[in-house]
C-alpha cells in the first residue's frame, strides 16, 4: 500500500506537535571507557566545558525544540545526575505540562534492572502511557552536539513514518561503532545492521557509511506495541540498535534523517559537531577545543543556549603581577570563582572554584571543579578529577612511565588524575 507524503507541517502545527511530544532520555550507563572519570558517577554526569555536565546538551536539545515533557530514565550511580538534574531542571513549569522527571531503574516489571536500552524504555511505559503523547523521542544522554529535534519531528510526521532514525555520515574505519544502514533515494531505510566489522558504504561514497546517532522517533501507538513485542522475544536482547531498529526496518516505515539537516550552528569546518566524547582522549580533545579561538561547538549562541544548574560564584580572579610570579591564562576558559595566583595556564580548560597557586604551570590540560593546584607544580595534557589537591612540587605529563606508576595514562598519552590515585579518599557525591 502506497503512503504518499503529507505536506511539510505548518509552524503552528509543528509547534504544538512538538509540545505534546515525549522525550526519553536514556542516562543509565557508566561509560566505561572514562576510566575512573566514572567510577563514582554515570557518563552523562560527567563534568564538559567549564560549567556544564554531558547531558545539558540533550535536554537543552529538548527544550529549546520545544519539547519539555522529558523523562529520565538513570541507573548507574545516579546520585551525582539525579542531584544535578533536582538542581539545574527545576525550571520547567509544571502548570503549564512541562517536567523534567527522574526514572530510576525500580524493578517494576520483574527483579531485573535495565537490561537493555529498549527494556529501559519498556519498564517505563506506563510512564510513557500517562503522557499520552502522540509521537516519542528516544534519547541518548552522552553525547555533545546541538540539534533541532522537531525538525526531525517535522520530516517524521511528513513522510507518515512509524520510526525515524538520526544518521551522521562517518568515515568508513569509524563506522564499526555504530549502527550503519542503507537508505532509498527518499530516505526509507532498507538495512540496518549493527557495529559491522565490514560497514557498508554509502552508494555515493565509498569512504563513508550512515551511522545510527540513537536519536529515534516513534509514533506512540507504534512504540509501545514494537516494546512489547521485543519484551516478550526470548532471543531478544531488548537494544534498540541490535534487535528493535532492524526488526521494524524489515516490516514497518522507517526512515532516515540527515544530521545535518537538523544541526544548530556549523563550525568553522562546515560539517555538523557531533562528539562521542567516551574515551579520555576523545573526552580531553573535545574539551581542548573549547579553547580555540573559534571552537567548532559555539557555546555563546543565544538563540540555542545550552542550559545548566548556575552556581552563585565570584568572578575568576588573576593576581600578582611580578616578574617572576604572574597570574595569566592564555588561550584557554576559566570559570568563576577561579583563582590564578602567581600562575601560567595555558591552552586549558578550567572548571569553576580551581585555586592555581604561585609558579604553577598548567598547559593542554582539562581541570575540573574543586581543585587546587600546588605551588611549583606543572601539568601538561592532563585531565584532573574534582576534588584533586594537587600537593606543591608535583610534576605530572612529563614521563608517561612514571606517570603510569600512579595515575592512568591513555593511549593518546593522556593522564587521568582523581583523588583515590592521590591516596585522597572523598566521602561525598561528585
Amino acid at each position: 500500500m502506497s503512503h504518499p507524503k503529507h505536506s511539510i507541517p505548518s509552524a503552528a502545527d509543528l509547534s504544538y506537535e512538538a509540545r505534546n511530544t515525549y522525550a526519553m532520555v536514556l542516562a543509565g550507563g557508566r561509560g566505561s571507557r572514562l576510566m575512573q572519570l566514572t567510577d563514582w558517577r554515570a557518563k552523562p554526569a560527567v563534568p564538559f566545558g567549564g560549567k556544564f555536565r554531558i547531558v545539558d546538551f540533550t535536554l537543552s536539545n529538548c527544550v529549546n525544540s520545544g519539547m519539555r515533557r522529558i523523562g529520565v530514565a538513570t541507573q548507574y550511580k545516579a546520585q551525582s545526575l539525579i542531584g544535578h538534574l533536582q538542581r539545574g531542571w527545576s525550571f520547567l513549569d509544571g502548570r503549564f505540562d512541562q517536567f523534567v522527571e527522574l526514572l530510576p531503574a525500580q524493578q517494576q516489571i520483574n527483579e531485573n534492572w535495565y537490561m537493555g536500552t529498549a527494556d529501559a524504555v519498556f519498564q517505563n511505559l506506563d510512564v510513557i502511557r500517562r503522557a499520552n503523547a502522540k509521537y516519542v523521542v528516544i534519547l541518548s544522554g552522552d553525547h555533545i552536539y546541538k540539534m533541532d529535534y522537531s525538525r526531525m519531528l517535522a520530516q517524521h510526521i511528513q513522510n507518515q513514518a512509524d520510526l525515524t532514525v538520526a544518521c551522521m555520515d562517518v568515515p568508513i574505519a569509524d563506522a564499526r561503532e555504530f549502527g550503519v544502514m542503507h537508505t532509498q533515494i527518499d530516505g526509507r531505510i532498507t538495512a540496518f545492521v549493527e557495529k559491522p566489522q565490514n560497514p557498508p558504504p554509502m552508494p555515493d561514497n565509498p569512504e563513508r557509511a550512515l551511522a545510527n546517532m540513537g536519536v529515534y522517533i516513534f509514533n506512540g501507538a507504534f512504540l509501545f506495541e514494537q516494546l512489547i513485542r521485543d519484551h516478550d522475544d526470548p532471543k531478544s536482547s531488548h537494544d534498540f540498535g541490535k534487535d528493535l531498529i532492524p526488526y521494524c526496518v524489515e516490516r514497518y516505515r522507517t526512515f532516515a534523517h540527515s544530521f545535518a539537516e537538523s544541526c544548530v550552528g556549523l563550525g568553522e569546518s562546515g560539517e555538523p559537531y557531533w562528539r562521542d566524547v567516551g574515551t579520555i582522549d576523545a573526552y580531553w580533545q573535545a574539551n581542548m577545543e573549547l579553547t580555540k579561538v573559534t571552537p567548532e561547538l559555539n557555546l555563546y549562541d543565544e538563540n540555542w543556549p545550552i542550559w545548566t544548574h548556575q552556581e552563585q560564584l565570584p568572578p575568576a580572579k588573576f593576581v600578582f603581577d611580578d616578574d617572576d610570579r604572574r597570574g595569566v591564562a592564555i588561550d584557554s576558559v576559566v570559570s568563576g570563582g577561579d583563582i590564578i595566583s602567581g600562575a601560567t595556564v595555558r591552552r586549558s580548560l578550567l572548571f569553576s572554584r580551581v585555586h592555581v597557586h604561585s609558579w604553577a604551570t598548567i598547559e593542554d590540560s582539562v581541570i575540573l571543579p574543586d581543585c587546587e593546584i600546588g605551588r611549583r607544580t606543572r601539568l601538561r595534557r592532563v585531565v584532573v578529577d574534582k576534588h584533586c589537591r594537587i600537593p606543591p612540587d608535583t610534576v605530572i605529563g612529563y614521563d608517561p612511565v612514571q606517570d603510569a606508576k600512579r595515575f592512568h595514562v591513555s593511549a593518546g598519552g593522556i593522564t587521568l588524575v582523581t583523588p583515590d590515585m592521590l591516596g585522597q579518599t572523598v566521602h561525598y557525591i561528585r
